[in-house]
């Protein structure tokens, strides 16, 4: 027989398997789940997504980062304790990002007015806050290393949003052995454990428990002390992942927000111009602004939080699983079950933002021009799944956009109503589209 024909009928064999085996695990854990459109056997409701838009799919059919259960609770304890001890200790985290964004000045000065694309400008800058933390020391902006890893993380980010990712997602039981796309997102992702792996040599070889550097030295600390517990989710694999988690999660979300945020600012100049106006009532030109600004910068805080709002960078959220058998408002969702949060339906409801589709700060005033929290305001999630890293985040946005709107004008090549600000591609994440801008000097 040839070769095409034993894989042909391997193939189908597997097939059959498959579909037997999730009709099983249906009949028997079905649970009672909120309503929807029936699953087809092992298809599930693949028919009903639309992998290049799988957000407005979920959303049709509605009804640390990825870890669950015990190793969740312990890495993600573990983790915010650290972040928290670093941003204490005597470089507080607000001194390291108004450092960074003093670099990053510097570097936009050198495009003296010229039109550039900010990609790499904001994830280097972003980058090194976080790796001053979990690496111990910031990366020069032209360290050939530094641009590789950020151009992996950039990759991984739109891999991960790619049709062929979200089916590897949901089929990565056979779709790990088939040639294609979709094995890309493994191989940078090995790249950048290979990565971290040489960190933790480096600092393993150097360590001194007392006197922790970073994030991995208080990991190897904590290893060690939990070495004769069986039980223990403190180890290497674990170190690595975790810290990937947070070198990734910590560059990329954030310098994409900066980046769409600069593209609404010059598609919408006056508010833009509202911004500058209220930097230079409570800033000025030449202080260096400080997160204790932002109470008096209500304006300037309301165009922060919209620009999360609308980017709605994760619309999905992360997807977690069902640890137990759960009941929820009157449905039972069966241990195993994967929930997706879609964080970006509470930000466009209605109910709770007058005008959800389109950019307005005016969701996040009062009559009164006073800054107003809103509940529906959920981009790092909510509850206990609420991102770790959310407090650095918050900062590190105001602290940038205030830092670069002190600095400079933003100009673009095209009229602002040409701007398209539409998505490059959009699935676990939305990919702000590529464009140049000019930042002029103020």
């Amino acid at each position: 027989m040839e070769l095409g024909g034993t894989v042909g009928i391997f193939l189908g064999i597997c097939f059959s398997c498959l579909l037997l085996i999730s009709a099983w695990k249906r009949m028997h854990k079905e649970g009672k789940l909120p309503p929807g459109p029936t699953p087809l056997p092992f298809l599930g409701n693949i028919l009903q997504v639309k992998t290049s838009e799988p957000f407005k799919s979920f959303l049709a059919v509605s009804g640390v980062a990825l870890a669950n259960g015990e190793r969740w609770k312990q890495l993600r304890r573990f983790s915010l304790t650290t972040l928290r001890n670093f941003g204490m200790g005597k470089r507080s985290i607000e001194e390291r990002i108004q450092e960074e964004a003093q670099y990053l000045v510097e570097e936009i000065r050198k495009t003296k007015g010229q039109p550039f694309d900010p990609t790499f400008f904001l994830s280097r800058t972003v980058s090194n806050v976080i790796s001053s933390v979990v690496f111990g020391s910031r990366f020069d902006y032209e360290d050939k290393t530094f641009l590789s890893l950020l151009r992996m993380i950039n990759e991984s980010f739109i891999e991960m949003s790619t049709p062929l990712a979200q089916l590897y997602d949901m089929y990565s039981c056979i779709m790990q052995y088939l040639p294609g796309r979709h094995n890309r997102i493994y191989y940078l992702v090995e790249d950048l454990k290979d990565f971290i792996a040489g960190k933790i040599e480096a600092n393993q070889a150097t360590l001194d428990p007392s006197n922790p550097r970073d994030f991995i030295d208080c990991f190897l600390i904590q290893m060690e002390k939990e070495k004769g517990n069986p039980s223990t989710e403190f180890n290497l694999k674990n170190l690595v992942l975790t810290t990937l988690n947070l070198f990734f999660a910590g560059t990329e979300t954030v310098s994409s927000t900066l980046r769409y945020g600069l593209l609404f600012l010059m598609k919408y100049p006056e508010v833009e111009e509202k911004v500058h106006k209220e930097i230079e009532q409570v800033i000025g030109p030449n202080r260096l602004p400080a997160t204790e600004d932002r109470l008096k910068m209500p304006y300037t805080d309301a165009v922060v939080h919209e620009i999360q709002r609308v980017t709605d960078i994760v619309p999905m959220g992360v997807p977690h699983t069902v640890i137990r058998d759960t009941q929820f408002r009157g449905y039972l969702l069966p241990k195993g079950t994967d929930v997706f949060p879609l964080l970006g339906s509470a930000l466009r409801d209605p109910k709770y933002f007058s005008d959800p589709e389109n950019f307005n700060p005016g969701h996040f005033l009062d009559e009164n021009g006073r800054f107003k929290k809103n509940e529906a305001f959920v981009p790092f999630s909510s509850g206990k799944r609420v991102c770790l890293g959310e407090a650095m985040a918050r900062m590190e946005l105001f602290l940038y956009f205030t830092t670069m709107l002190q600095n400079f004008s933003l100009k673009s090549p095209l009229h602002p109503k040409d701007i398209n600000v539409s998505p490059k591609m959009s699935g676990f994440g939305n990919i702000p589209p590529v464009y140049q801008l000019s930042m002029l000097p103020r």
